[in-house]
């Protein structure tokens, strides 16, 4: 496979607090090495970030992220944490929209587009999903609710903001299940993104990570698109040994 640039992002959901976040880095870090045009992203849960943070420290090629922020940059919203925050603990980058946030609690395209400007205000980055639900697939809609999904970002942004954002198609019918879609059909996908951001007039070559049940047995296949740019895994980055083993294949 051609080197290009790559970016890896866990996803640790409800997993690891701070003293489990300390241990995973330090094994992480002693099994890997700094690899050129290759990132490596950490989303843990909202109180691990700073220990995370720490543990890292020294690694120009570890970025620590939240998993999720609100919009408004403090105020009465009791159990949310503000961009201002998370970015205190460490965090300089964000998840947005990923689909349990959508799905299971309520997130709608509106909300990502306003936590979107909000973390390019307060220079945090991006990295915003979009993703189709199983019946959506099965009714021929993933186009619709792609571009749907990708539209209301291209409201909120100006063509020349979108440089500092990176994107993941995640379909939701491959997250948790064991199913994946096929390299050609991610590919599919993402032709479809570029496509929708570039009539918009944004130059930049946006980024875009699969998201999926990602693994060891699929992730070259997935890299070896070229319109994939990396892949955003939960299940299979929570183990550091697994972790530094898929992260070393692509290397």
């Amino acid at each position: 496979m051609s080197r290009r640039s790559l970016l890896y992002a866990a996803n640790w959901k409800m997993h690891h607090g701070p003293a489990a976040a300390r241990d995973f880095l330090s094994r992480f870090l002693n099994l890997t090495s700094p690899v050129a045009d290759r990132r490596l992203w950490f989303f843990p849960p909202s109180i691990s970030i700073a220990a995370a943070c720490e543990a890292s420290a020294g690694r120009q090629d570890v970025t620590i992220g939240a998993q999720n922020v609100h919009w408004e940059p403090k105020g009465p919203f009791t159990g949310e944490l503000s961009l201002p925050l998370v970015a205190e603990a460490g965090a300089r980058a964000v998840l947005i929209g990923h689909s349990e946030r959508r799905h299971l609690f309520g997130e709608t395209d509106e909300q990502v587009g306003r936590k979107l400007a909000a973390a390019l205000k307060a220079r945090v980055t991006p990295l915003v999903c979009v993703g189709e639900t199983l019946a959506e697939r099965e009714g021929g809609r993933t186009e619709a609710v792609v571009t749907r999904q990708i539209g209301s970002l291209l409201e909120r942004i100006t063509p020349g903001e979108w440089e500092k954002v990176v994107l993941a198609y995640e379909p939701v019918w491959a997250i948790g299940t064991g199913k994946n879609a096929t390299p050609d059909d991610a590919a599919q996908v993402h032709e479809l993104i570029r496509f929708e951001i570039s009539r918009r007039g944004v130059a930049h070559r946006v980024p875009i990570l699969y998201g999926g049940s990602v693994n060891q047995g699929n992730v070259l296949a997935l890299l070896a698109r070229e319109e994939v740019d990396g892949v955003l895994v939960g299940g299979a980055s929570l183990e550091p040994d697994s972790w530094a083993e898929l992260v070393g294949l692509g290397a």
